[in-house]
């Protein structure tokens, strides 16, 4: 049981070698741990500190996250008489209760026409997922930079997170979801929606596509184009988390201009010979299989090639964490067989262009979800700052800053669900005729709109947006990477022209002023 202490008797206690704080109510004693403060045991024997209610300095200086390491909680002593804490552990799968730190359909009071009871079940389980199990691990490799553990993969398999990240379809059949709590049937794309906003609700942008991004983006060629022997060796040792795919299709000499790359496969026999390279592919540094976009004989193919004899994959460096696997790769006279073609040769545009609307829709998703993670943190770090003794929030300019971005994050996440309702009613290929335009244009607006965050909120945190770690850690990491969803899937502004194109093509013809 906690040693109940006044706060007369803390007060006294307010000199070197035998200094206590209050922080929320409880009691440190840090006489010991004061010369090994980064700040100083200056900072400890402040006046209005030493022997006194240090609450408000705290938060001034640290995240709450700081008391729950077990090196400072075990400097408490006690609690203040009468007194309870204010700020508590967050409970594994709560909803935040700051306004707009939530998409509207999880926010209290507030209803949906997109999303059933089920969605809501579904949801809270997936939260509580990733935040026991995925979030430690997520901060520690984007630190590192080491590769998503096996262990970890091994559960997002045993709960099939890796199958339905593919979205609806014939390859959740049979399957058992989230331990049973949706249907392979009942699947949607909202339900896949939610899995892309958990997982990049932490700030570990490079994390978000080391969690197996290749795969969202790789695979599906392998599962629309491959052959059934083929699907029949590759898709369960993918979806089982055993192998590794990804997308291979940038090139130096050709990024969002597809027709442009020079990767080339000649026929010899039954066999492909392949040379060439690729440039910044995701989780190509430990890939077992590249789904390739090659040029051939009769035009552009898309083939699959394993790690084999010939193949080399080296990591770039990025401006985000090396745990997202980003890879140069080396075909150098490399040997498949004409059986690992997906689709018909010279006709792997297609196959590619249908790919494109998914993986773009993806990576709106977690832009928009780290972009409203950026936006709780500014709420609160602008209500428990203070500045010439009053909170941040007493501003005026900052208000402004926070009304755009609160403004921009609800504005995208409405689209997003409009396009999202769409893809849940229409087919494959209707989604490829009609939504190829629209998701241009939503991603490349969301993009604009997290880097206009990504500068608001710098000015709200000031020096500490500019700080490895502590305060304003998260938007550290979002400003130096949010520019990586205006290129990564289709360049920002390729995907807005694309938009209009597309536009333009069905203007019919009698519309006139």
């Amino acid at each position: 049981m906690a040693r109940v202490l006044t706060r007369d008797e803390i007060s006294k206690h307010n000199t070197e070698g035998n200094l206590w704080i209050i922080v929320d109510s409880k009691v440190y004693d840090v006489s010991r741990f004061a010369d090994l403060h980064p700040g100083g045991d200056t900072v400890l024997l402040a006046e209005g500190v030493a022997g006194q209610d240090a609450t408000e300095a705290f938060f001034g200086l640290h995240r709450h996250e700081v008391l729950l390491r077990p090196q400072y909680a075990k400097l408490q002593i006690g609690v203040v008489e009468g007194e309870q804490e204010l700020v508590k552990k967050p409970v594994a799968g709560s909803v935040s209760k700051v306004p707009y730190a939530e998409p509207t359909w999880l926010a209290e009071g507030f209803r949906s026409p997109y999303y059933t009871d089920n969605h809501r079940k579904y949801q809270s389980a997936l939260r509580k997922f990733f935040e026991e199990e995925v979030q430690p691990e997520a901060l520690q490799c984007e630190a590192n930079g080491k590769k998503i553990s096996q262990g970890l993969v091994d559960k997002l398999a045993a709960l099939e997170i890796i199958a339905m990240r593919l979205g609806p379809g014939k390859h959740l059949s049979g399957r058992t979801l989230m331990n049973g709590i949706v249907r392979p049937e009942e699947f949607d794309y909202f339900h896949e929606l939610i899995i892309n906003f958990e997982l990049a609700r932490f700030g570990t942008r490079g994390f978000v596509d080391g969690l197996l991004n290749g795969a969202v983006i790789g695979l599906p060629p392998v599962l629309n184009y491959g052959s059934p022997e083929l699907q029949a060796e590759i898709v369960p040792q993918v979806l089982s988390g055993k192998k590794y795919i990804a997308l291979a299709i940038s090139e130096a000499f050709a990024g969002s201009d597809v027709a442009g790359l020079q990767t080339t496969a000649v026929r010899d026999g039954d066999h492909w010979v392949i040379n060439g390279t690729k440039k910044w592919i995701t989780n190509g540094t430990f890939a077992d299989y590249f789904t390739t976009g090659c040029k051939t004989k009769t035009g552009f193919t898309v083939i699959l090639i394993p790690r084999s004899e010939g193949v080399e994959t080296k990591p770039i460096k990025t401006a985000y964490s090396p745990t997202a696997g980003t890879a140069y790769v080396v075909f150098k006279n490399v040997r498949v067989p004409v059986a690992n073609t997906l689709g018909k040769e010279g006709a792997g545009l297609s196959v590619i262009l249908t790919n494109f609307n998914h993986e773009r829709w993806m990576v709106t998703c977690t832009a928009l979800s780290a972009q409203r993670f950026v936006v709780e943190e500014c709420l609160k770090w602008a209500t428990q700052r203070h500045v010439f003794g009053k909170p941040l929030t007493s501003q005026a300019v900052i208000r402004s800053k926070l009304a755009d971005m609160i403004s921009r994050v609800e504005a995208c996440h409405n689209w997003l669900e409009v396009i999202t309702h769409q893809m849940n009613n229409m087919s494959y290929n209707e989604m490829s005729k009609r939504l190829a335009g629209p998701i241009g244009l939503l991603k490349s607006y969301v993009t604009r709109c997290g880097r206009a965050t990504a500068e608001d909120s710098t000015q709200i945190f000031g020096g500490r947006s500019i700080t490895v770690g502590g305060m304003g850690k998260n938007v550290e990491i979002f400003h130096r990477t949010s520019g990586f969803d205006a290129i990564l899937a289709g360049a920002e502004d390729v995907l807005a022209d694309l938009g209009v194109r597309q536009a333009l093509k069905n203007m019919p013809s009698e519309a006139k002023l």
